[in-house]
């Protein structure tokens, strides 16, 4: 990676760790608490799209959710770090599945953010809460699910028809 490619890619990585926090905490401001249920619905984790842009968006937002689990007063120690690992293994894997499409359209790259944190978070709010694993992790599913297929989806197409891929990451 050239020094210039390389700069540019970790400022990719920053800008998108940053609007993750921010976007992240802004949400619990206006509907307090609203990212950190079972059935949450961070709005924020429809970046997770920009992992099939570039990947820079695999460090931005595994930090991004790093740093708003640490600097969210909820948080427990657990989630910083198998939250984090879950947005890592999701990005990863959509960055590995960006070409595989259904229709032009990336649905199993998109299913990723599910799957990845139905399991290590649905596990992890076993540990805390109770409820069992797979009802715990059928909820992190749904609100997944609803972000990425909702929200992503939105972010996904505009990426796409204003070109803002090849302009922002090309």
């Amino acid at each position: 990676m050239h020094n210039r490619s390389h700069v540019r890619f970790w400022s990719h990585a920053a800008i998108i760790a940053a609007l993750y926090v921010v976007l992240t905490h802004m949400q619990n401001i206006l509907i307090p608490n609203s990212a950190s249920f079972a059935i949450q619905c961070r709005l924020s984790e429809a970046l997770c799209v920009l992992a099939l842009f570039t990947p820079a968006a695999i460090p931005g937002l595994s930090v991004g959710c790093l740093i708003f689990n640490i600097t969210f007063a909820a948080a427990l120690p657990l989630d910083w770090i198998v939250g984090s690992l879950a947005t890592l293994a999701a990005t990863v894997a959509m960055w590995g599945l960006r070409g595989c499409t259904v229709k032009d359209f990336p649905l199993p790259a998109l299913l990723m953010p599910a799957l990845f944190n139905a399991l290590l978070v649905g596990w992890e709010l076993s540990v805390y809460i109770g409820g069992g694993f797979w009802l715990n992790a059928l909820y992190v599913a749904i609100g997944e699910l609803i972000v990425m297929l909702i929200f992503g989806t939105v972010l996904y197409r505009v990426m796409k028809r204003r070109h803002l891929d090849a302009l922002l990451f090309g």
